[in-house]
């Protein structure tokens, strides 16, 4: 089907020059070939060395040689779209130091969850633009803390606007993974997301077969949805616990488990095109920390003929298996080569990772 052979063409990055960059004849092949070499997305752009969601980091992916970086994306409150892993912004924006928006500060509930901090729907796309990028894990990565406010919040459009142009420099063809954050949130207070990206999507000309964007979500009557209105790939994401938010809002009473057994990837396949699970859905670990054995998951979605893209390789010991960590020194790096060799013979189709430049050596020798 037309959908599926689009998830091929974008897991190899064969698609063709277009709004967001230009094929080299070096990358060029027969629209019938494949690469076998799986896809490294970048995830949240380099955040590994410069402050997620910044165009910094979505550049310095794109630099290192990854073809797509994983864009997550929330709503301001005069409709705009911007790239930040939660709407929740405390504890990636220097906020806090504002005082003029000290009185945004809320607690709200947010797929179950409690949160007090200052929220991006509580925003005009303007007033967010008065703030800078901080670090989002300090701790674990303090050479990041040098590039604190260096850099503004960033929209979809500046994302994509960056992808176009450094793929017309690089000779690449450059696209974006974008996300659609807490779908269910924020429908229910009347600022749904997949409208806006939709909207921008056609504005751009990238809502069609040959366009470089890849849709991802945690949920899935949205993902049901989109797949009636846009005609680039899907993900289904998933977790190694817990449920969908609009499962547990609608009292559907199906976990991510169930998701990913053969009977749910196979409802999967006929409205998204690839699946992105927590890669420990792929290899557990064990009770002491170790990697465990491999599951059937890729195989099993694999006979679905879904594509696997599970997330988030990072190089970091704090993040590593135990056995592959090089110190007690969590923000010191392990043997995530050991790790990503591990995963990669299992035959994922790709991956996200913290660190691009890392996870494409590992891909490429």
């Amino acid at each position: 089907m037309v959908r599926r052979r689009l998830a091929a063409l974008a897991l190899s990055g064969l698609f063709l020059a277009g709004t967001a960059g230009v094929t080299s004849a070096s990358q060029a092949a027969p629209a019938n070939e494949e690469r076998a070499e799986p896809v490294v997305v970048g995830h949240r752009g380099a955040p590994g060395y410069r402050p997620e969601h910044t165009l910094a980091s979505y550049e310095l992916a794109y630099r290192q040689g990854a073809d797509w970086v994983d864009v997550d994306l929330v709503p301001t409150r005069d409709g705009q779209l911007v790239a930040r892993h939660e709407n929740e912004i405390g504890g990636t924006t220097d906020v806090a130091a504002h005082p003029e928006f000290a009185n945004r500060r809320t607690t709200k509930v947010i797929d179950g969850t409690a949160l007090t901090g200052w929220f991006t729907e509580d925003f005009t796309l303007a007033e967010l633009k008065t703030l800078r990028a901080t670090e989002r894990i300090p701790d674990i990565r303090p050479d990041n803390k040098i590039y604190n406010g260096r850099w503004q919040i960033a929209t979809y459009q500046e994302v994509l606007d960056l992808t176009r142009r450094l793929g017309r420099e690089l000779h690449r063809t450059l696209g974006t993974y974008p996300e659609v954050k807490h779908s269910t949130y924020f429908a229910s207070i009347g600022n749904p997301t997949e409208p806006k990206l939709v909207d921008i999507l056609n504005r751009n000309g990238l809502n069609k077969r040959s366009a470089p964007v890849v849709i991802q979500s945690f949920e899935v009557a949205n993902l049901k949805a989109l797949s009636k209105q846009v005609k680039v790939p899907l993900v289904q994401l998933t977790s190694a616990t817990g449920a969908p938010a609009d499962f547990v809002a609608s009292g559907d009473k199906r976990t991510y488990a169930d998701l990913v057994t053969p009977i749910g990837l196979k409802e999967i396949s006929t409205y998204a095109d690839y699946l992105g699970p927590e890669k420990a859905q792929i290899i557990p670990r064990t009770a002491s920390g170790t990697l465990g054995t491999p599951t059937s998951l890729v195989s099993d979605a694999h006979d679905a003929g879904l594509k696997v893209v599970p997330y988030t390789f990072r190089n970091e010991n704090s993040f590593l298996p135990a056995e592959l960590r090089s110190s007690a020194d969590p923000a010191a790096w392990g043997n995530v080569f050991a790790e990503l060799d591990a995963y990669l013979a299992t035959g994922i189709d790709g991956l996200f990772a913290d660190q691009p430049d890392t996870a494409l050596v590992a891909v490429r020798s």
